[in-house]
């Protein structure tokens, strides 16, 4: 009966929808572009100082290094072999105090992404980990965005296309349920039962919270982790635009993609204010407003058509300045790369 109210959801739902069958329509006009910029990886071109343009495959590491550090959280890049006693000297070091993130340097839709709680969280984590990955100071800012820009290079001022505001995973008491069955009651959390059941253990989930009471199942503001996507498309104006404008030309050659941020209220970010730099992701990104439960498909698609191409746009016009587009041979080489990492991470 769960199984067959899970699958009722995710078939009614096109957020839940698994990713490829959400892009398939995508496909033909990719090729199109393909054809009209005679490449293959014509969006190599868009972002000419993230490796692959930020598609797939790139290192957080190396886009940190890209962004002013008073904008980031302390990261360090560790390999998986650290020992802990290294991870202890590290975090003296760097003065970052628990709880800290921990994710992949290379890494996409919320795998391995990890909120560390204290020293046994590590030793747990750097037992499951097998590729290079970052130790990050946790933001404890109470707004969590995902703010889309791009800009031509043949243009002054770049504009904000999209803003998703992320809620995070939650359960809401009401005195006489546990913890587990509020979540088998909400779909969304439901998805994540096995996951949320090894991240927090049975003393966890057979607490009863009281009336009203609100337990967050997970920190992490990816939609793969039950992270309700919110549009706040309402928030963009001038002042904003003009904000994220001025940041993201402080990003040698960055043209297109979604900073994921934190901040301490949309006014601080429009000052550039109390607020970091969680993740910039580059020509992957996506304008993740759309995924606000009941966003309309076509809708969606309408705008998942312009942002890919004004992708094309912004790689041909920055190919006319110069930046080559890769390769089909550097391209296909890459995809090897990546293929490469992912049997190495399992």
């Amino acid at each position: 009966m769960l199984q067959s109210s899970n699958f009722w959801v995710r078939l009614t739902n096109w957020e839940y929808w698994p990713f490829n069958v959400v892009y398939a329509p995508l496909v033909p006009y990719y090729a199109w572009q393909s054809i009209k910029r005679r490449s293959f990886f014509w969006f190599t071109a868009s972002n000419p100082s993230i490796d692959f343009g930020g598609m797939l495959g790139e290192r957080k590491s190396e886009i940190f290094d890209l962004i002013p550090k008073k904008y980031i959280p302390e990261t360090v890049m560790v390999s998986p072999d650290i020992s802990i006693e290294e991870v202890r000297a590290i975090l003296e070091e760097k003065k970052i105090a628990y709880p800290l993130i921990c994710k992949p340097d290379i890494g996409e839709r919320g795998w391995m992404v990890k909120k560390i709680a204290n020293e046994a969280d590590v030793i747990s984590y750097l037992n499951e980990i097998k590729v290079d990955f970052l130790i990050q100071e946790f933001i404890d800012l109470p707004i969590e965005l995902g703010v889309f820009y791009y800009r031509s290079p043949n243009e002054e001022y770049g504009k904000i296309s999209s803003i998703v505001a992320k809620e995070m995973l939650y359960v809401e008491g009401n005195g006489t349920d546990t913890i587990s069955e509020l979540i088998i009651q909400k779909p969304r959390a439901r998805f994540q039962l096995e996951e949320l059941s090894s991240a927090h253990g049975s003393d966890v989930l057979n607490k009863v919270l009281l009336e009203g009471e609100r337990f967050e199942l997970v920190s992490i503001g990816n939609h793969c982790l039950g992270t309700k996507f919110l549009n706040g498309n309402d928030w963009i104006d001038k002042e904003l635009t003009e904000a994220i404008d001025s940041l993201a030309k402080e990003v040698p050659d960055f043209y297109f993609g979604r900073f994921d941020l934190r901040c301490e209220s949309i006014e601080s970010l429009r000052k550039l204010k109390d607020f970091k730099i969680m993740e910039l992701n580059g020509a992957g990104a996506e304008p993740a407003h759309i995924y606000e439960p009941g966003f309309p498909l076509l809708k969606a698609y309408k705008v998942l058509f312009h942002h890919l191409g004004m992708l094309s746009k912004i790689s041909g016009e920055n190919r006319k300045r110069g930046v080559r587009y890769w390769s089909t041979k550097e391209g296909l080489a890459k995809i090897k790369e990546i293929k490469l990492y992912n049997r190495q991470k399992d």
